[in-house]
């Protein structure tokens, strides 16, 4: 049998109710006169075999003192034994009522009435007495009885201290008049009258509906009921009316919420490493959930990405940062941050000062603190609400203050990292470009964003001898200070490997080898296999060199983006150059690719960070470039801003971008000068009268001197140490160049000659008498050169054609 059948069925009629006991009529003298079914059912006696007989027949006399048979007193219950037809014993309950007009004496009509019971019987009964009674007056569930009308007949103990009225003033009462509110549990009615009439005519019973009114004796406090209700019918199916339980869940149901709210504030707050975008969270989710108005307030020196400051008189100063109101439309835009300022003996000072939370009933502020270290404030108020913060709301906003102040931290270090980051990266990137006479150029440099930190991108234009000039562009994987910094150590390495007058797939080979070191190898010279967890594993690099005499420009890449070539007229080329693997992972050898550029070209070098902007694919991104550098003959720092402007229109990207925009030139005929001459030792002669010829007709004679020494020295030692032609060449552009080629591969050693040494002075004097001389390695020798800067009267070279 179910609880509803039970229900259903239940007598809740006493065990010894006259109707259903074992029932015996007895005279004055105890003798049975009168015997019902129901006895005969309990003992087995048929009416013919007790009628006439002593009661003691089948109730055991018992006396305390053996003095003679008991008696039971009128209307009380006692347990006796008894004895059944069978000869068995068992324990019953029984109880006597005399009758009204029993005869006097010992006259033989019946005198008193005696009711029996099982005694198991009555002992259930009365457990389930006791149960009912439990619910009227103790249960902490209220109970509630309508009739049909729906109006109040019965409560129970519970029930009667929350509405705070007896009985006998609200009988008769709707459950409306007493309980404004609704239900807010979905899909069910949200009226106490619509449930209650449903249920009533269905029969069908609404369970742990939630019912959010004031509870009368808590007016202003909104309480949240556990509420059901069953329909109530009689053995004969009779409707009576509808019961109503419930049960106060305020606790339960704040709990839960504050649960929620915790899970949100998990999912919301610390999105974004910005501490203002955090602190505009913690408003988000605590306004109007939690409370009326909520500020957010930091220290000044820790929104600036430093350490706290205490300020002036122990009370650091603040910056209001975020703040809303529970009044405030949505899409309201954010205040700037503003600084604020709090009087003494005010909240919040109290709290900057003693470091601790302060409360009243209806304002928390709470310090944001992260390891110790104070970050600011944050102000939870409910305004003229009726509705107190209690301990466990204190908690909770605790608990919030707590996360809002780890993303904030995190935020801070962030911030202090990326700003150092940006700072030596910006530093180890070219501060400006020396002016070039064989390119015009223009660049750009983007950080990434905030989310992905500083990356390793850098561009570079070296100048080279003999008026050329190297180009360079490479692409650090990952961010922050350590690729930062690698990126400042390669490009110092490239810089220095470019002054050596290396062929590009040279220079390329010499750099993955620097890159595969690690740094304790590095610094003990020594060679090892690529080091994996290096963070320069993986650079890609690309090199290019331009001479502005032949027009040639010779590159070679390691896994970098080729570069987009625009001729003269607007044509735009990706030339499909040897790849080459990126720097670090040693294998694969690198090329060189060369081309002739006519003057006027367009060369532009650049990271795969410029192409990627907007979710684009690398081929998509070259296109847009190449719409834009095929405008050729616009300045070239507009086809730098038109170029940011179409690939990364919304600024910063995930990654860093570098953009190198150069327009070739081509040397003037009258400012070079070159010939030819036999390996024999005439030669040193014919070479000093040349040189001092041209130099005449370019008005430097002031130069003869010390040119003639320079090249009398360097021919001579290449005809004396090297086999076939002599090649020298005298360029007039930012300074005179000397170049002295030959077939031989051995290159001079300054050296410092004794007193008494015959030889090994000539390539000291040069060096005494120029600016810069060195060495230049091709596959056909190698060629010396010297730079001499121009005297101070001299109006210079010609601007290089292009």
């Amino acid at each position: 049998m179910n609880a509803w059948s039970a229900a259903t069925s239940a007598d809740f009629r006493g065990p010894l109710d006259v109707t259903r006991a074992a029932t015996a009529v007895l005279d004055a003298r105890g003798r049975v006169i009168g015997w019902s079914a129901a006895a005969r059912k309990l003992l087995g006696y048929a009416p013919e075999e007790i009628i006439g007989r002593p009661a003691d027949t089948f109730l055991l006399e018992r006396t305390p003192d053996g003095a003679g048979p008991p008696t039971v007193e009128p209307t009380t219950i006692e347990t006796r034994t008894a004895r059944h037809a069978d000869g068995h014993q068992l324990s019953v309950a029984i109880t006597t009522c005399p009758l009204a007009d029993a005869p006097q004496g010992a006259g033989p009509g019946p005198a008193r009435v005696l009711v029996a019971t099982a005694l198991g019987d009555l002992r259930q009964w009365e457990a389930r007495q006791a149960m009912l009674h439990g619910l009227a007056t103790q249960s902490p569930v209220g109970l509630a009885i309508y009739d049909n009308d729906l109006r109040l007949t019965w409560f129970n103990t519970s029930y009667g201290r929350e509405v705070g009225l007896p009985l006998r003033e609200l009988s008769g009462k709707l459950a409306d008049e007493m309980y404004p509110g609704e239900f807010v549990t979905e899909g069910y009615p949200s009226s106490l009258d619509t449930v209650m009439r449903h249920v009533l005519a269905t029969g069908e019973p609404f369970l742990d509906l939630h019912f959010v009114g004031e509870q009368p004796t808590d007016p202003g406090t909104e309480h949240i009921w556990s509420c059901s209700y069953y329909r109530l019918q009689d053995p004969d199916g009779r409707v009576l009316g509808v019961c109503e339980d419930s049960f106060d869940i305020t606790d339960r149901y704040q709990a839960q919420h504050r649960l929620n709210l915790l899970v949100e504030a998990g999912r919301r707050i610390g999105t974004t490493l910005d501490m203002v975008g955090t602190a505009r969270e913690v408003t988000e989710v605590a306004v109007p959930e939690f409370a009326a108005t909520v500020t957010v307030d930091l220290l000044r020196s820790v929104l600036e990405g430093g350490d706290p400051d205490p300020g002036e008189g122990g009370v650091p100063d603040l910056v209001r940062v975020a703040s809303r109101s529970r009044d405030d439309p949505p899409d309201r835009p954010a205040d700037p941050p503003y600084p604020v300022t709090y009087e003494r003996g005010t909240l919040p000072y109290r709290s900057l000062s003693s470091g601790g939370l302060i409360r009243t009933e209806r304002t928390i502020v709470v310090p944001l603190r992260a390891g110790g270290t104070p970050l600011g404030l944050v102000t939870f108020d409910r305004e003229d609400s009726p509705a107190v913060f209690d301990s466990g709301e204190v908690e909770l906003a605790d608990e919030l203050v707590i996360r809002a102040a780890v993303s904030m931290d995190n935020a801070r270090r962030f911030a202090r990292e990326h700003a150092a980051a940006l700072t030596l990266q910006r530093n180890l990137l070219p501060q400006r470009l020396p002016p070039q006479s064989a390119v015009d150029m223009a660049y750009r440099y983007l950080p990434s964003d905030d989310r992905a930190g500083v990356g390793g991108d850098w561009f570079d234009v070296v100048g080279l001898s003999g008026t050329r000039v190297g180009l360079v562009v490479g692409d650090v994987v990952g961010h922050g200070l350590q690729a930062a910094a690698t990126m400042g150590r390669l490009r110092t390495t490239v810089r220095a490997l470019a002054r050596m007058d290396l062929a590009p797939d040279e220079l390329l080979s010499r750099l993955d080898d620097q890159v595969g070191q690690t740094p304790e190898e590095r610094a003990a010279g020594a060679v090892a296999e690529p080091a994996p967890d290096d963070v320069a594993a993986g650079v890609t690099c690309l090199y290019a060199v331009y001479d502005p005499v032949s027009r040639h420009c010779t590159m070679a890449r390691a896994g970098h983006p080729p570069p987009a070539i625009v001729g003269p007229g607007g044509e735009v080329s990706f030339p499909d150059l040897p790849a080459g693997p990126p720097l670090g992972l040693g294998g694969l050898p690198f090329e060189s690719w060369e081309t002739e550029l006519p003057a006027g070209s367009l060369l532009a070098l650049f990271t795969d960070g410029l192409l990627r902007g907007g979710n684009r694919d690398v081929d998509a991104g070259l296109a847009v470039l190449g719409d834009v550098l095929r405008e050729n003959q616009r300045p070239l720092e507009e086809l730098c801003d038109r170029a940011l402007a179409a690939l990364l229109p919304g600024g910063a990207a995930p990654d860093d971008a570098a953009l190198l925009l150069v327009r070739t030139r081509e040397l003037d005929a009258r400012q070079v000068a070159a010939w030819e001459l036999p390996a024999e030792p005439a030669a040193a002669g014919a070479a000093r009268e040349l040189a001092t010829r041209q130099l005449a007709e370019w008005g430097l004679a002031e130069l003869s001197y010390a040119t003639e020494l320079m090249v009398s020295e360097l021919v001579t030692n290449a005809v004396r140490h090297a086999s076939g032609p002599v090649h020298l060449r005298l360029l007039r552009d930012l300074a005179l160049v000397t170049e002295v080629s030959d077939t031989g591969h051995t290159s001079p050693h300054l050296r410092y000659s004794a007193s008494d040494d015959e030889g090994g002075r000539g390539l000291f004097i040069v060096a005494q008498l120029v600016e810069r001389w060195g060495t230049r390695y091709a596959p056909f020798g190698k060629t010396i050169w010297t730079e001499q800067a121009f005297p101070p009267h001299y109006p210079g070279a010609p601007r290089p054609v292009g």
